[in-house]
């Protein structure tokens, strides 16, 4: 069975708050991705649990939205921290890599190591459902730290051909491989029309910004701006564009290879 808990914390970023999961399986949980510290979301984790006996705290990676309440929960419940590598305000008791099980009851899910969004990222397969972190949201594209890395996590996750996403925000998404493949192609239509606007003289990131994204709300350009240069550097590894790399400024000279 799977629970969700919504952490009050909504936000242009977070959309309506974390989805903090509870796995239960023949008595035993866990408790997925269990959000920022607020007191009130602890207690309402702690009621969601019930009469379950909690076996872990697993998280999916260490942004302050996902890590931060899971190893004072941990603690408060007596069971082991789960996650890929230590974080700001986390540190897991038990590191998880690639392919690894955690058992609970009488299941079990399946780490799945889906770089893109951050380097440390996990998905976790349960059956035919796979919890997403924020590898894919509902309602969202997601802001990433690698283009070349979350391409090919999404041509990974496509492949487990599961059946129901339980995504870090936003609702559950039933048609799993076709929000996959619009992801894909969202992902490439984006390099395309980055390509477009260098093409046709956007010669600075914060020009590319103005044509790529030019609906975004002001409060998202900071993160417009980051997005293309994340894309910029998968395509100078590709050598079709210039720019340099690691400059994530508004003024960043871009221009074509």
């Amino acid at each position: 069975m799977i629970e969700r808990v919504l952490a009050p914390n909504p936000s242009l970023y977070t959309g309506p708050g974390t989805n903090t999961y509870i796995l239960s399986a023949d008595g035993e949980a866990l408790v997925i991705d269990p959000g920022p510290v607020i007191e009130s979301h602890e207690i309402e984790i702690i009621a969601a649990l019930g009469s379950l006996t909690p076996v872990g705290v697993v998280v999916t990676h260490t942004h302050p939205d996902h890590a931060p309440m899971a190893n004072p929960l941990g603690v408060r419940l007596k069971v082991p921290v789960y996650g890929y590598t230590d974080g700001p305000s986390f540190r897991p008791d038990v590191a998880v890599a690639d392919g690894q099980e955690i058992v609970f009851g009488g299941s079990r899910i399946t780490a799945v190591h889906t770089p893109g969004h951050t380097p440390d990222h996990l998905c976790f397969r349960v059956g035919d459902t796979l919890l997403t972190g924020d590898h894919i949201m509902g309602g969202s594209s997601v802001i990433i730290e690698d283009a070349r890395a979350y391409l090919n996590s999404l041509y990974l996750v496509r492949d487990l051909d599961v059946v129901r996403l339980e995504p870090g925000h936003g609702p559950a998404i039933d048609d799993a491989g076709a929000v996959i493949d619009q992801y894909i192609e969202h992902r490439i239509e984006r390099e395309r029309q980055i390509l477009d606007a260098v093409a046709n003289g956007a010669g600075t990131i914060g020009d590319i910004v103005d044509v790529v994204y030019a609906d975004i709300p002001a409060g998202l350009r900071a993160a417009a701006v980051h997005q293309v240069s994340v894309q910029l550097k998968k395509l100078f590894d590709d050598s079709a564009v210039w720019f340099v790399v690691g400059m994530a400024e508004e003024q960043t000279e871009v221009r074509a290879r």
